[in-house]
């Protein structure tokens, strides 16, 4: 069938977009938004654009996971002939967790004002000053204080390279394009691991692995410059022909009809939104994130998404893992981490696949369990390996080798299910926030998440020392359980709903249910609008 016959009914044309702001206000599925919004092949320009964007992701990964193998290697260097403290290496990753704490608070406010590429440019700016600082300090708080650039950095491209994607991305592959950038975080761990093993007997080696970052920052912040602001931006900025421009290079198969409708269709879908962007303060804006239901229950579940990741303390392995693994008997240490890394590259490359088929809740559902038996599996290890030592780890003990290979086991089945599930659903949070405070919830979910990770992590040596790495482990494994069950009560589908329809299913309650409804709602009407479409076919090729 040529182009010209895949476009609209030219009576639905005439249909008053003014019914799809209706429709939204009301909790329901609007039948042209539907049908316009299409299955158009995905564009190289989409992937293109998405690949360039993900190079924050490579940072954000590059930059958490180099730590651990710099933190080895360190050695003396900046401590004037002593070895650095558990209190030294606790303060050196925390400043990183900090500075990501801060960066992600602000970066999603400051982008609905400035744009979502102007904060991704300052973004690569501050990767590249944070690792010139850390490759020429000479002291423990000069490192510090590059970490905690590197930090700001990571808080402000962890924010908004997966919202940037989101506004861009056709419905029908929106997890997955977000997920790249996800897959980006964790292939910038791998690079790093394999970073650290080759510079581990390098006299000052730790100074190449903080500073190579500076590579794709670089590279990020020249590319920049050729790639679109999201289009929802420049909307509430009333550049509608900046739009189509742009739509045009998304969707490159729609006929000239059906590009503008569905320009106008989006512009519809964010009026209500640039309405109250319009006509409200900051502060009111706040108010309505907190106060309103629909807004609240969205900003729990983004916050309590991102506090599981988190919690379940998958990063403590990102930055200890070297030093555990050393510290229980493996020879190669830093290599070994590179096993746990690259299961993380790999699983994510699972959820890659499958994120939009199956879904968000069902991956969760799935693979949740998995992270617990693992954990578990790693604690009732921990518990016989250390019992002639008091249940501490020893440095310089010889532990058998049987315990240290069932503790790697339990870390890459942990690893894979959390690759698999919590490691990239969270940041699909961009998509439970309406656009007039999607950059304010962004932020404070972000927030969430750093906040959590300095918990963690500036706890996770003294948790070790306190109460044993056995009774750590099981700790985590039943943060692990309690994320879980809030996953079974509180959270929905919401693949397949595009931005705006996303959300309504918190109009009343956490939209379980409400979520299943839309989406079988929504799956009815593509198939009717299929089969008028193929129903004319036969008439069609007859005539011509």
């Amino acid at each position: 069938m040529q182009e010209a016959e895949k476009s609209t009914p030219s009576s639905e044309e005439n249909i008053d977009l003014g019914e799809i702001i209706a429709d939204l206000k009301g909790g329901e599925i609007n039948e042209f938004a539907v049908i316009i919004e299409g299955e158009e092949k995905t564009t190289w320009f989409v992937w293109i654009l998405v690949a360039c964007a993900s190079i924050s992701g490579l940072l954000f990964g590059y930059d958490t996971g180099v730590i651990s193998g710099a933190l080895v290697t360190i050695g003396e260097d900046l401590t004037r002939g002593k070895q650095l403290t558990d209190g030294q290496k606790e303060f050196i990753t925390s400043a990183t967790t900090l500075g990501a704490l801060i960066g992600g608070l602000f970066a999603g406010v400051i982008s609905d004002w400035s744009g979502r590429k102007l904060v991704l440019a300052v973004a690569d700016i501050i990767f590249i000053a944070g690792a010139i600082v850390q490759c020429v300090c000479h002291d423990v708080w000069t490192m510090i204080g590059g970490r905690f650039l590197i930090g700001i950095g990571v808080g402000l491209a962890s924010c908004i390279a997966p919202l940037y994607i989101q506004e861009l991305a056709p419905t029908r592959l929106r997890g997955r394009l977000v997920v790249l950038n996800v897959v980006m975080i964790t292939l910038g761990q791998v690079i790093a691991y394999g970073i650290d093993a080759g510079f581990e007997n390098v006299n000052g080696g730790w100074r190449w692995m903080v500073g190579l970052s500076c590579i794709p920052a670089g590279i990020q912040f020249v590319l920049l410059f050729f790639l679109p602001e999201s289009p929802r931006i420049l909307l509430r900025r009333g550049r509608i022909d900046t739009v189509r421009r742009i739509m045009t290079r998304i969707y490159t198969t729609a006929t000239p009809r059906d590009l503008e409708m569905k320009v106008k269709v989006l512009q519809a879908s964010v009026q209500q939104s640039i309405e109250i962007s319009e006509t409200t303060t900051f502060l009111q804006r706040i108010q309505r994130l907190f106060l309103e239901g629909i807004n609240r229950r969205a900003l729990i579940v983004g916050c309590g998404m991102q506090a599981f990741q988190q919690l379940c303390g998958f990063n403590t392995l990102m930055y200890y893992s070297a030093t555990l693994f050393q510290e229980i008997g493996f020879n190669q240490p830093t290599a070994v981490s590179l096993i746990v890394s690259g299961t993380n590259f790999i699983f994510t490359l699972v959820a890659l696949k499958w994120i939009d088929q199956i879904g968000r809740r069902k991956i969760m559902l799935w693979s949740a369990p998995g992270m617990i038996f693992g954990l578990t599996l790693a604690s009732i290890a921990f518990h016989y390996m250390t019992r002639k030592t008091g249940g501490v780890l020893v440095e310089n003990t010889a532990y058998p080798d049987s315990w240290a290979d069932i503790v790697l086991l339990s870390m890459i089945i942990f690893v894979a299910s959390y690759a698999t599930g919590i490691g990239n659903v969270p940041w699909q949070q961009g998509e439970l926030f309406s656009l007039d405070v999607r950059g304010l919830g962004t932020s404070i979910a972000t927030a969430t998440n750093w906040a959590a990770n300095l918990l963690i992590n500036s706890t996770y040596l003294s948790l070790m020392a306190k109460i044993t790495p056995a009774g750590a482990f099981g700790f985590y494994a039943g943060l692990c359980l309690l994320g879980w069950l809030f996953v079974i009560f509180c959270y929905p589908e919401t693949a397949g709903l595009s931005l705006e329809e996303v959300m309504m299913i918190f109009r009343s309650g956490f939209g379980i249910k409400e979520s299943k409804r839309l989406r079988a709602e929504k799956q009815q009407i593509k198939i009717r609008a299929n089969t008028m479409i193929a129903g004319t076919e036969p008439q069609e090729e007859k005539s011509d």
